[in-house]
């Protein structure tokens, strides 16, 4: 004799079996994708479309004369990646463009770190002044900042060059020195970013913390190493993935403050250097197959990035 209100547990003790509901668990994961589809559709529109066009270049035989329409376009394959990696300038330009881009990341970083400390331990008043002098240079046109520095330090013209009592040396004349003065720019322009980010990460750590960590006699360099960037990690991870997609990337300081890529080519990044062939040899193949190595590299970059962030959720 079955008891009132037991479960059945067989298929035909219940009646028949109805199909289940959806969990809500199934419907929550189609949720964001739903919110970002509109998003989706129009960066597919802007950037899947040029992508292809570009890929599709550097496969072909595309110069002035195809641009024109007198010659048809044949297809080269890999030849064009071959060419492009059997010339030993492509790979000192790749070079350079990485010990560049690590330069800027590293200081960007450094100066932004250290003005974020130093936002927490001065008074109102010089905190704001400081904070929009930062937002300022961070609303900069790239070209406008670069123009502007290009003229503080001019050997003629400058004040840089006064004050300092280097009379007419030329700061864009040598390789090293015209990439000190580019990479003061692009600090100059980046380093709010890492400033206001990190700040904010700050001012999210429990003044508990650092308080004891003071009492324990702790030095404030040590307060940073020791308590302040392992919980500033995620933040950290995140400004420094964006500084090298960035920084890796630069083409108007270097275009505008070197002259086009310095004398003989000697302040040459891959940006600058993908535009020279591109355009001023009019050898579109190769200069879109710079950019498709681009590309892939800074894919390669942001995926380091997106699975560092996949593995900070995960232990958060």
């Amino acid at each position: 004799m079955e008891k009132h209100g037991a479960p059945s547990t067989g298929r035909g003790g219940g009646g028949p079996a109805r199909g289940r509901r959806p969990s809500p668990r199934g419907r929550a994961g189609w949720t964001p994708w739903l919110y970002l589809a509109p998003a989706l559709v129009v960066l597919a529109a802007l950037l899947l479309y040029p992508i292809y066009q570009l890929g599709l270049i550097s496969f072909l035989e595309y110069t002035q004369a195809q641009v024109s329409g007198g010659e048809p376009t044949t297809f080269q394959g890999f030849g064009n990646y071959s060419a492009l990696f059997g010339d030993g300038q492509f790979w000192q330009v790749l070079g350079a463009t990485v010990g560049f881009a690590a330069a800027c990341v590293v200081t960007t970083l450094a100066v932004g770190c250290a003005l974020a400390v130093l936002l927490t331990r001065v008074r109102a008043l010089p905190r704001l002044a400081l904070m929009l002098a930062a937002l300022g240079a961070w609303a900069t046109p790239a070209i406008t900042g670069s123009t502007v520095w290009v003229f503080l330090f001019d050997p003629d013209y400058g004040p840089v060059n006064r004050l300092l009592g280097l009379g007419d040396f030329s700061w864009t004349y040598g390789r090293y020195s015209a990439f000190a003065l580019v990479l003061l720019e692009v600090v100059w322009c980046s380093f709010p970013f890492v400033m206001v980010t990190v700040y904010a990460g700050i001012r999210a750590i429990p003044g508990e913390v650092l308080e004891a960590a003071a009492l324990d006699g702790a030095s404030q360099w040590k307060i940073w190493r020791s308590v302040m960037a392992p919980m500033l990690r995620p933040i950290l991870v995140v400004v420094t993935i964006q500084s090298i997609i960035w920084d890796f990337k630069v083409f108007t300081q270097i275009y505008v403050m070197t002259g086009g890529g310095g004398i003989a080519g000697q302040n040459l990044v891959l940006n600058v250097y993908a535009y020279q062939k591109a355009f001023a040899s009019s050898q579109y193949s190769l200069g879109s197959a710079i950019g498709v190595v681009m590309l892939l590299i800074l894919l390669a970059v942001t995926l380091v990035y997106l699975r560092l962030m996949r593995r900070q959720g995960e232990e958060l």
